[in-house]
């Protein structure tokens, strides 16, 4: 039975796909997704580590049908790219950052122009979104985190076991030439770099990029944007503390927080991965909040 809050998919036009090519030859398709009427806001989604943007359309669809375009980026290494991490193909966060990212939204404005765009993500997607708004703070309207936070070893229950996992994967990483992800059940493959970069910052508390000289710690601190989080009830990868961790990082962003409940999700575990099951309950509380504040911008 469809959900009261589900959009009628079939009253939506088809998903459209926009070619990103990024400086270094790296190409993927960005998936755009429209409302039936009038474009109110546009969003520009980051997956998850190892989720491929096709998992994400049924978000896109509760978000279009009130109203909002999302346009879902495609990491490098997975689906539609062109690349797939190996002994001889290796990236990090310098390439996503600085090349990729920005290949795709500029694909996406060459569809629907805007002076900027919402940036929005889930997991490390949701971080991702906040580096590159610490990069580009005049063309990101706003944030949307979603099932996120920073992965710091300190702010999670078992956090010295993790501590050992994130000693352990890059060393993983090296042996194989990949992170055989989907072979240990985390993630997808992933490339070395992107294996020493997040472990990194799980480690340190601290974001950076292998080659990259960037600030982030300084850019976000930097940032003033309004921000919305949504943190899952029964999330142990993204707990209270992992976000708060995340977000007093961006102390003058205007954060507002909300909960993600079970009974949000008919039943469903508010977990890391659940709510991507029902996300209509997900798209109500972004679409309320993009509405809230442009409201209060307009009165202001």
């Amino acid at each position: 039975m469809m959900s009261a809050n589900a959009p009628d998919n079939a009253c939506l036009p088809a998903c459209e796909t926009l070619p990103a090519t990024s400086g270094d030859g790296a190409f993927a398709e960005v998936l755009l997704q429209r409302p039936a009427g009038e474009v109110r806001e546009v969003l520009y989604w980051l997956p998850a580590l190892g989720v491929s943007a096709r998992q994400y359309l049924p978000l896109a669809q509760a978000l279009a049908g009130q109203g909002i375009a999302v346009a879902i980026h495609e990491w490098r290494g997975i689906g539609s790219s062109n690349h797939r991490a190996g002994r001889h193909d290796d990236w990090g966060y310098r390439e996503l950052l600085l090349e990729d990212i920005p290949a795709g939204v500029a694909a996406l404005h060459a569809r629907l122009p805007r002076q900027h765009y919402w940036m929005g993500g889930h997991s490390l997607g949701a971080q991702l979104a906040s580096l590159y708004a610490s990069l580009h703070p005049a063309r990101v309207a706003g944030l949307v985190v979603v099932a996120s936070g920073s992965p710091y070893w300190r702010q999670f229950r078992y956090g010295r076991w993790i501590w050992m996992g994130y000693t352990l994967a890059p060393w993983l990483a090296r042996l194989v030439g990949y992170l055989p992800g989907r072979r240990i059940g985390f993630g997808g493959n992933e490339a070395r770099r992107v294996i020493e970069d997040w472990p990194r910052s799980g480690r340190t508390g601290r974001y950076a990029a292998a080659g990259s000289e960037v600030d982030f710690e300084g850019g976000l601190r930097a940032l003033d944007l309004p921000l919305l989080a949504l943190r899952l009830h029964d999330d142990w990868l993204g707990p209270a503390a992992s976000l708060d961790w995340l977000l007093g990082k961006m102390p003058h962003s205007q954060a507002a927080r909300e909960v993600i409940t079970g009974a949000d999700l008919e039943g469903r575990r508010a977990d890391h991965f659940g709510w991507m099951k029902t996300p209509a309950p997900v798209a109500t509380r972004v679409a309320a909040w993009l509405a809230q504040v442009q409201s209060r911008d307009a009165a202001t």
